[in-house]
């Protein structure tokens, strides 16, 4: 296959963003005019004059009920993901590459502002967009020296912050060049002086993250995902100075500046809406002309046969090739609410809630109108019997005149509020199934939790927030996964030195050039339907547990060390709202831990003497017992045998006097006989 030219380039490029461009316009910017108004709460226009024109705010208030709860499961610590090594050797840098990574979010770039719109876009818009990408450094003017000696030459140069443009060597200043000819072979053997041209660096270069809006990011039609799209691209409007100080040539520039309007105007405008009119830019100055600009990544064959990522920086209407280049990756990360089985976008809160704000909106306009009429309700007037002018001013003590009683009689009015409140409801029922959303969820009904019992409270709570917990889930699986692994891609491959930053009220130097191998990532949410005191409690078992385990086998047990428990520790401090757990608690240096692991492998002579004097105690207290142990059983066996002869004895007494009465006994009765015969 004939490699392409660069009208076959252009054609391609051409037709891929005019179609990306024309899905847009059909299928997704009617929906974000349409989400944006419901969202701001803007008339449908369909309203009645002189009559109620209420609207709901069902969008506005679903997306602010859910807002808060995603904001504390991703934001309640800066530790949004962790790289596990896929080797052993690997286990430091890995640690150092979680650490770094949130810290450019966090800490490098405005982390929480950024999350926090473009989980808003996908709550609002279907679809968050956050474009991650290296900044060059940024250098001063170039500046000149001359007649600097070799040492001041090697100051200047091994400052890292310079960068030399320029040098030239010369062998002493002669004046003119007869006099350096005279020398001749003498001038090369004076002290040599230099002149360059350098440039200082301001600002080293580093990972930028910022949000996309939505009617400025484009993608094939049929995407099922980032990965699988055969074209994704940045498409904005860019002001002339803007394009110029990135490098491009002003006359190129200024060829396309300044032409038609583009149809991405009118979403901005939306979005403004809600602001003071009137007015605009002014275009007097020729820098601040805008043009349209497309940052096109496609997938190309260039005549080998396989398709390659290839991103084209193109401006103006004709899409104007400047740039053409292969490219790794896409810098692109994006969030989607509810996911769709091959689609790249999915559903939003909008599209679960806008119909119910429509009918919610139509139901209070007839309960308010019908409230109008019940307070001041219209009349019917015998014509020629009343006077008009009295009847028109509506003012409290006001005289109506009439020629007869009864002459003027009010309209009967039916009241709709007992039948529309049920449906209210019925509508906040259905708008708490789709989204999860509701007032007991919330906290904030103190009615429909009377008399229910803790555990019956807690699975109403946690059950309203499986959905909101769905929706974190599917962001932290998908956006958030492919945002830091792009992050930690650029600075891999970007950063040529190493940089000092601080964490944990210490400093430490990155270099991410030594973090040769992968890692395996994982995303750091605090999902589950635990609240933030269970959490705590559960932090404080587990603390004990290791408190145990640490005292009972030592730091260098293979179950858990020490700087595992100080990891609880800082989850607890975190879990209780504190964002710098350093300030409480510090790591564990390895090299502390492993003089811990020594001192408790090789014990001192006076932890063994304790030892040895604790085993003779022990065994000296194992013979006292023993003793008493054998004098007991000796005394118990002299007092069962003294207890058995008393028996005995006591046993031969009773017989002896059993015998006697016997004896006795037939004594008596021959008296008696005797007595007897003498009567006879």
């Amino acid at each position: 296959m004939a490699k392409l030219d660069d009208t076959e380039i252009h054609r391609i490029v051409q037709n891929e963003i005019d179609d990306a461009v024309l899905y847009q316009e059909e299928e997704h910017t009617g929906f974000r005019d349409k989400a944006t108004n419901y969202y701001y709460g803007e008339a449908f226009g369909n309203e009645v004059e002189n009559q109620s024109q209420v609207v709901s705010r069902d969008v506005a208030d679903t997306v602010g009920f859910i807002m808060p709860s995603l904001m504390k499961i991703f934001a309640s610590s800066k530790d949004y993901v962790s790289f596990q090594p896929r080797h052993p050797e690997d286990e430091d840098a890995a640690k150092q590459a979680s650490e770094y990574v949130n810290w450019i979010v966090t800490d490098q770039n405005p982390g929480y502002k950024v999350i926090q719109n473009w989980m808003h876009d996908a709550l609002v818009f279907r679809l968050g967009v956050v474009k991650f990408y290296w900044r060059d450094p940024e250098f001063d003017g170039p500046e000149s020296y001359e007649g600097l000696t070799e040492s001041q030459l090697a100051m200047l140069v091994n400052d890292p912050k310079v960068e030399v443009l320029e040098q030239e060597v010369s062998y002493g200043d002669y004046g003119d060049d007869e006099a350096a000819e005279d020398l001749g072979d003498m001038a090369t053997t004076l002290p040599p002086s230099y002149s360059v041209k350098v440039r200082t660096k301001l600002e080293n270069g580093q990972c930028v993250l910022e949000n996309v809006p939505p009617e400025e990011f484009l993608y094939s039609r049929h995407a099922k995902s980032l990965e699988d799209a055969d074209f994704v691209g940045h498409r904005r409007m860019m002001t002339v100075s803007e394009l110029i100080t990135m490098g491009y040539d002003r006359d190129d520039i200024e060829r396309y500046a300044g032409g038609e309007e583009s149809e991405m105007s009118e979403e901005v405008t939306a979005r403004f809406q809600d602001l003071s009119s009137g007015g605009g830019d002014s275009t007097i100055d020729p820098s601040r002309r805008e043009v349209e600009v497309v940052e096109a990544y496609i997938k190309i064959d260039d005549g080998t046969g396989v398709s390659e990522l290839r991103r084209f920086f193109c401006v103006g209407a004709g899409r104007e090739i400047l740039e053409d280049e292969p490219f790794d990756s896409l810098p692109f990360a994006t969030l989607t609410p509810h996911l769709i089985p091959h689609r790249l976008v999915g559903r939003s809160i909008t599209d679960d809630t806008q119909d119910l704000q429509l009918i919610k909106s139509t139901v209070l306009r007839n309960i308010l109108d019908g409230a109008y009429q019940s307070v001041s309700p219209r009349v019917q007037a015998v014509e020629g019997q009343v006077n008009i002018s009295d009847l028109m001013e509506n003012r409290p003590g006001g005289i109506v005149r009439v020629r007869a009683p009864g002459m003027v009689q009010p309209l009967p009015v039916n009241p709709v509020w007992q039948a529309t409140f049920p449906l209210l409801e019925y509508l906040d029922n259905v708008r708490e199934m789709r989204t999860g959303i509701s007032k007991q969820s919330m906290g904030i009904d103190p009615q429909s939790l009377q008399s229910t019992t803790a555990t019956a409270v807690a699975a109403t709570v946690s059950a309203a927030q499986a959905k909101v917990e769905q929706i974190a889930r599917v962001f932290a699986e998908t956006g958030f996964r492919d945002l830091f692994r792009g992050i930690l891609r650029l600075v891999t491959h970007y950063q040529d030195a190493p940089q000092i930053i601080r964490l944990t009220n210490n400093y430490v130097e990155m270099d991410p050039r030594a973090w040769s191998n992968g890692f395996d990532l994982i995303v750091n949410v605090g999902l589950g339907t635990t609240q933030q005191d269970q959490k705590l409690a559960l932090l404080a078992q587990i603390a004990g547990k290791q408190e145990q385990l640490l005292q009972t086998l030592g730091p260098a047990n293979p179950v858990v060390g020490v700087n595992q428990y100080v990891g609880t520790l800082r989850k607890m401090v975190e879990a209780a709202g504190f964002k710098d757990a350093g300030q409480f608690f510090n790591d564990v240096p390895p090299e502390v831990a492993q003089q811990m692991a020594q001192q408790e492998q090789q014990p001192d002579p006076m932890a063994q003497a304790a030892m040895a004097q604790l085993e003779i105690d022990k065994a000296k207290a194992e013979a006292d017992i023993q003793i008493k142990r054998e004098k007991m059983e000796a005394d118990i066996q002299l007092a069962r045998e003294k207890l058995q002869m008393e028996m005995q004895l006591k046993q031969a007494e009773l017989e002896n006097e059993a015998r006697l009465q016997g004896i006795k006994l037939a004594a008596d009765v021959g008296e008696q006989g005797t007595n007897i015969r003498s009567v006879v």
